[in-house]
């Protein structure tokens, strides 16, 4: 039975590389700079919630922080969404999707957020199968630093 629970410290190096797996799927392996130092001074800011297999395996994460937004109010980001492949079709995303609508809805918070790419056709098709509204006009911007 996989359990769902919120991250430790002892996590992050199988959280990073989880992280590491999201971001090569989607051929962007080097934008990714965190590391597990960084996770651990950044403790404060990071939340996870990290599903985990009866043997102790880290099979699956979730990846999120608290924001406020001017129109909406508090709200989560959903930032990654990960579960390994050998583990997929066992409900674990949907599982861990569902504990952050929860966490969202006993926060106080008016609505989670995330961002997908438009070709993570099965991301799509998961999040629509949630009844999620996709906006699909909206662009992202950022600085890097």
């Amino acid at each position: 039975m996989i359990k769902i629970r919120k991250s430790t410290s002892k996590d992050h190096e199988e959280i990073l590389q989880l992280i590491k797996q999201l971001a090569n799927s989607m051929n962007a392996l080097e934008a990714v700079k965190i590391s597990s130092v960084q996770l651990k001074k950044d403790e404060s800011l990071f939340n996870c919630l990290v599903a985990e297999s009866p043997e102790g395996e880290i099979v699956g994460i979730a990846t999120y922080f608290y924001a406020y937004f001017s129109w909406t109010g508090k709200s989560i980001y959903l930032d990654d969404l990960v579960v390994k492949e050998s583990w997929r079709g066992k409900g674990i995303g949907t599982t861990l999707f569902d504990q952050i609508i929860q966490l969202a809805q006993e926060s106080d918070c008016t609505r989670v957020r995330w961002e997908v790419s438009r070709h993570n056709h099965n991301a799509i098709e998961f999040y629509e199968k949630k009844q999620a509204h996709i906006e699909r006009d909206i662009m992202v911007c950022q600085i890097n630093f």
